[in-house]
């Protein structure tokens, strides 16, 4: 019984497009090319093996002035293709470099989407960023968004020196999603409730008050168990799909990552940290949805 409700909840976690949005190919020279992104846009593409044998591709924006890297975890009804338009807004309005990935069969990324395979596909793409670009924790920010957060906090609970977690219409669970459970079971899937407490940087929760697929409550609670609370957004009027499309998310992403840069090395533990700052809004990327019946 377990396993057919495991199963089942994995059903409505994974929506990969289909077919692909996009597609990678190899120059003569063996340089990887995604296609629609010309050379000028300063991308690096790569094609990454997991523990699991599957190979994905991982994207790498580059800023010549970046403080830090963000590792993007995106939702489960996208893929790379569809997200281009947002990782250039971003990098753009934070100066940060940004590595993305698809997950194991999404994309041009070979296997089966699975809760596991998520997490051999992040820490893929993290010994890449250590291999290659020499990205250290403390210049490292995870951002996970809605099923995104499941790897997201599978990595930063087993790293303690990140320098900051932002969870984008995150989840507790997956089983939480569909049914209003009170413990945990041991058939779930993403038990990010049970994640989220061994998380030693700031996190920043960003949770739209009107998201119909995933409650607000999933990101009020993960905020109340953080043990480092950066100040929320609750974004009034938002949905699961489109806070990006609203002023403040870009204002509030940029506070934080000011907020980051100002945080001493040894950063006091267990408080709420509050900074300020402005910015302009980015554009609204596809509907990253989270099945629900």
């Amino acid at each position: 019984m377990g396993i057919v409700t495991s199963s089942v909840a994995a059903k409505f976690a994974f929506f990969p497009p289909d077919p692909p949005t996009y597609g990678v190919s190899r120059e003569e020279d063996g340089r990887l090319v995604f296609s629609g992104v010309t050379a000028d846009k300063n991308m690096d593409c790569h094609l990454l093996e997991t523990k699991n044998g599957n190979k994905i591709v991982a994207t790498f924006w580059r800023h010549p002035f970046a403080r830090f890297t963000l590792l993007y975890s995106h939702g489960n009804a996208a893929d790379l293709g569809q997200m281009l338009e947002l990782f250039i807004e971003l990098r753009a309005h934070l100066r940060v470099n940004i590595m993305s990935y698809d997950y194991s069969g999404y994309g041009a990324s070979t296997g089966k989407p699975s809760e596991f395979n998520t997490y051999y596909d992040i820490e893929a793409v993290y010994n890449c960023l250590k291999r290659e670009y020499n990205v250290k924790q403390e210049e490292l920010i995870l951002y996970g968004q809605s099923v995104g957060s499941g790897p997201t906090l599978h990595l930063a609970s087993r790293l303690q020196k990140l320098r900051g977690v932002v969870l984008h219409s995150a989840i507790l669970s997956g089983i939480r999603v569909l049914y209003p459970v009170k413990m945990t079971l041991w058939f779930d899937i993403y038990k990010n409730i049970d994640k989220i407490r061994h998380v030693n940087c700031p996190v920043l929760v960003i949770h739209g008050t009107n998201d119909d697929i995933v409650d607000l409550s999933h990101g009020k609670r993960l905020w109340e168990l953080s043990k480092e609370k950066y100040d929320p957004l609750w974004v009034k009027g938002g949905g699961h799909c489109n806070l990006e499309t609203y002023p403040e998310y870009i204002k509030h992403l940029r506070k934080f990552i000011n907020a980051m840069e100002k945080l001493s090395i040894t950063r006091p533990a267990n408080k709420q940290l509050t900074s300020t700052s402005s910015m302009t809004e980015v554009k609204h990327n596809k509907c990253l949805r989270f099945g629900k019946r």
